[in-house]
């Protein structure tokens, strides 16, 4: 028995591209599918989850938001993985940064992602996972990135469940341990991809600064990251 069409995902296996892009924001989905993709063709709207399938430079390439945070991250990236045939997905997001020499619209590549969430306790394991990217995506995107002449952090990212934290001292507490910037899907991700036996890596652009206060408007997290989206495209191609 086919486990597609989901509760979550209208759409078959042959609808999707062994690659997928995974914004965050639904219209930052739309944005990338309309400005890049050829022939992009609407494959899923349940939920207002845009996705869509297109091709970029002659590669199919498919694009799908995930929604805020892990659990929903989690639902998305563990049908496409497990049901749907995708074998690579790209967080394309935001983060807010943690370091003082990361400065707003650097791009950081998330070789691992700490997290404070729960979501690592389903596997039963006897002590604590750490989620990692798939190093091929990421040597792809730090080739990538040198070839854009683009300003680019490797290194750790924290996953976090809350956005609004009752802790003042929390992120003070993750800096001291070199955490790069903070966002809040990829730990779930990356913990999907590896129980798939998948691939996954984030790719974020950074939005606003904890330190310094800065930060970019609503707009532009939507529309402007686009050296994150071409990068990432490139790595799909790269992919293929």
């Amino acid at each position: 028995m086919n486990a597609y069409p989901t509760p979550h995902i209208n759409a078959t296996p042959e609808d999707f591209a062994k690659t997928v892009l995974m914004p965050g924001d639904p219209l930052r989905s739309k944005f990338i599918a309309e400005n890049y993709l050829e022939n992009a063709r609407l494959i899923n709207n349940v939920r207002g989850i845009h996705g869509y399938t297109g091709t970029y430079r002659g590669i199919k390439v498919s694009v799908m938001a995930s929604g805020m945070g892990m659990p929903s991250i989690g639902i998305y990236s563990y049908e496409l993985y497990n049901f749907f045939g995708v074998e690579n997905i790209l967080r394309v997001g935001s983060a807010g940064a943690m370091r003082e020499d990361i400065k707003v619209r650097d791009i950081v590549l998330g070789m691992g992602a700490c997290t404070n969430s729960g979501f690592g306790a389903q596997y039963a394991l006897p002590g604590a996972f750490a989620p990692i990217a798939d190093f091929s995506l990421l040597e792809c995107a730090v080739k990538r990135c040198k070839e854009a002449g683009a300003r680019y952090h490797v290194g750790n990212l924290l996953s976090s469940d809350t956005f609004y934290g009752d802790d003042a001292e929390a992120s003070k507490n993750w800096m001291k341990m070199g955490v790069m910037a903070v966002e809040m899907e990829a730990a779930a991700l990356y913990m999907n991809a590896a129980r798939a036996g998948k691939r996954a890596l984030a790719i974020c652009t950074v939005s606003d600064h904890i330190i310094t206060g800065e930060a970019t408007s609503a707009e532009e997290r939507q529309n402007s990251f686009t050296q994150m989206m071409e990068i990432a495209l490139g790595v799909a191609c790269d992919m293929d």
